[in-house]
């Protein structure tokens, strides 16, 4: 443009992305024109709206003619004009469909005066330039969009796979290549239902996905889900799965973030398999203690107490003076013979080996001091570690309904519900109960977690208090 209308010096300006101020993006010179100073002042200098020619442009959206810039007053770069010998300058504004966005600047030596057909002709060319480079703009932005989500695809290490409406692939990450065993060459345009869901699944997925284009009504939506996936040989593997919604114009776009967790279930199985197999250690470790008490020292104890009643009987006979000392000796070894069945009891129970779960809790509830009811009770047998667990859960349950609930009525049941044991202890007591402040609720929270089970407490202030655990029985 400078070549073709005869100027010497010009300056593309371009609005700052805050909106702030104006500055010099680029500049062109005739080859016997040296710009200097003013040059290099117009390649630094920012303005703010209506300070200089670019400000002034910018702010009104209309172009301007200076005549001699040199004694302008709005001319911040006036002393380097003069220095250069500039005589006059127009400039007009690059508009887009968001406003002015820059700024064409021209100046020469030359006197010359205002052509108004020439500024009505820039303002035009301004118009077609500014919409040019606000497309441009957007096209930059467009392809950088694309580049920094690629390079997220490539980089993610889940699985990223985004589809339409009809469950048709449009995208297919790396990391979904590695993990369904697929290219993704191969993957887009297909149906996911076919390439990653299993066939028992399949019917699900479809239905679902048209229940959503339908009706808006999802289920999985904005949820962290774990399911199961298919590989490309056919082989299936559990998934983690959160699903979301492209908010775009037009049928709705989904894209879902899966996750290999075939580790992590492996890990999560081995530590219950191995918390269950140190409970079952502990209860093993528990029988033979109470077997070794019963069958040696009890035993022991009890053949004492005989021998010293036939002492007893025969020195009767005799009228010796030291019966009353050997009827104490008598108690006292009663006492302690009680002592070591209730100490062998509370290690393991015998009735509970030998009778299961029914018999066990009746014999708690019988010395249990509260006023308790048994709602229900498996007569079958279940096996030896849920029994032993669901046993010392109510036995901890009634001891602490005796020593602090002041509870006038106490159900327990234990029942069988979906293959799991269910088990629940409910009183009508003070409530407030904390299963973090002791050390027997805690442990029974850890002893039904290495069941696979789950444990919770329902302790409201002046409520009373419900105990409930689920135990699989398989």
């Amino acid at each position: 443009m400078g070549e073709a209308l005869r100027w010497e010096f010009g300056a593309l300006w371009e609005v700052e992305p805050d909106g702030s101020a104006i500055s010099c993006v680029e500049t062109w010179s005739a080859p016997r024109f040296e710009a200097g100073e003013f040059g290099e002042m117009t390649r630094t200098m920012r303005m703010s709206p209506g300070v200089g020619m670019p400000g002034t442009v910018w702010e009104t959206g209309e172009p301007a003619w200076l005549v001699d810039p040199a004694r302008t007053p709005n001319f911040p770069r006036a002393i380097a004009a003069a220095q250069t010998g500039v005589r006059a300058a127009f400039g007009f504004p690059m508009r887009s469909p968001q406003g002015v966005i820059g700024v064409i600047e021209f100046v020469t030596r030359e006197p010359r005066g205002p052509d108004e057909e020439l500024l009505e002709t820039m303002a035009t060319l301004g118009s077609q330039i500014g919409q040019f480079v606000a497309r441009r703009r957007a096209e930059r932005e467009v392809r950088e969009s694309d580049e920094r989500k690629r390079a997220i695809l490539d980089a993610a290490l889940d699985c990223i796979v985004t589809i339409d409406h009809r469950g048709r692939v449009l995208e297919f990450n790396p990391a979904a290549e590695r993990t369904f065993g697929r290219r993704a060459a191969d993957a887009i345009g297909r149906e996911l239902a076919e390439l990653i869901v299993p066939p028992s699944l399949r019917e699900r997925h479809r239905a679902g996905l048209a229940r959503y284009v339908e009706t808006g009504e999802s289920r999985v939506l904005g949820h962290r889900l774990e399911i199961t996936g298919m590989r490309g040989d056919g082989s299936e593997f559990p998934v983690e799965l959160a699903i979301t919604r492209i908010n775009l114009p037009g049928p709705p776009r989904f894209t879902g973030y899966l996750r290999d967790i075939s580790d992590r279930k492996r890990a999560e199985a081995e530590l219950r398999a191995s918390r269950a197999r140190i409970v079952e250690a502990a209860d093993a470790e528990r029988r033979r203690l109470e077997r070794d008490l019963h069958d040696g020292a009890q035993q022991r104890l009890v053949n004492v107490g005989l021998t010293l009643r036939l002492a007893q009987s025969r020195l009767a006979k005799e009228g010796a003076e030291e019966l009353p000392l050997l009827e104490e000796a008598i108690d006292e070894l009663g006492a302690a013979a009680l002592e070591l069945r209730e100490l062998a009891r509370g290690i393991h129970p015998a009735v509970l080996s030998d009778g299961g779960l029914e018999p066990a809790i009746g014999a708690l509830i019988d010395r249990c001091k509260a006023h308790v009811e048994l709602v229900e009770a498996p007569a079958d047998r279940l096996p030896q570690p849920v029994e032993v667990t669901a046993y010392f859960l109510v036995a901890e349950a009634l001891t602490n309904v005796t020593r602090y609930s002041e509870a006038t009525r106490t159900e327990v049941l234990a029942a069988r519900r979906d293959g799991d044991l269910l088990v629940e202890v409910r009183d009508d007591g003070r409530g407030g109960a904390d299963p973090q402040a002791g050390s027997g609720l805690r442990g029974l929270a850890d002893r039904v977690a290495a069941l696979g089970g789950s444990l919770e407490v329902i302790s409201p202030p002046g409520e009373g208090t419900v105990i409930r655990a689920r135990i699989p029985c398989g």
